[in-house]
This record gives structure tokens, sequence and C-alpha cells, in this order.
């Protein structure tokens, strides 16, 4: 699956941050929001996606946990795009 995933607002701290953002499949798009505890990259992350959004993936073919999965496991190793001037070393541990 190819899941891409950019940031559009992060709020908090390196200990618990909440996330809001789009992710891309396949040339649709679609908004999240996500809990980062840990920072992203650190021990845990929870995201989110609206009921529409579980449909309209479903309706696409796509198995929602699995897509839910490989977003949480994006945000968790930093495999994003970032709004200009957040800058990836100050919340992404590698």
């Amino acid at each position: 699956m190819n899941l891409k995933v950019n940031i559009n607002n992060l709020r908090g701290s390196q200990m618990a941050a909440k996330i809001t953002g789009n992710f891309t499949i396949d040339d649709h798009s679609f908004r999240f929001t996500a809990i980062a505890f840990g920072r992203i990259g650190g021990q845990n992350i929870g995201a989110k996606i609206s009921k529409t959004t579980e449909k309209k993936l479903e309706s696409l073919g796509y198995n929602v946990n699995d897509v839910i999965i490989q977003l949480q496991k994006n945000l968790l190793h930093g495999d994003l795009s970032l709004p200009e001037g957040l800058k990836r070393e100050s919340f992404v541990d590698d």
C-alpha cells in the first residue's frame, strides 16, 4: 500500500502532541487526527479517521484496519511531510 502522510498541524511537546493532517492513497486524500505520546518515533501513537473516511476507504477496496496501521507506522517512523518551518528533528526520534 502506497500511503503518504502530510502533517498540517502539531500542537504539544515532545512528550505528548496532537497531530492533524491528511494521508493519500492512490490520489485520494483523507484527513486524520492523532495523539502521540513519547514523541513521534517514540513509544505510542493513536490515529483516528472519521466514519465517512472509513466508508470511502471500504468503497475503494481498502481494509480500514490495515490503512490505520500503515498510517500509524508512517507517523512512528517519521515517514511524512511537514509544514514549512517545522523541523523533523524537533519531534521525531531516529
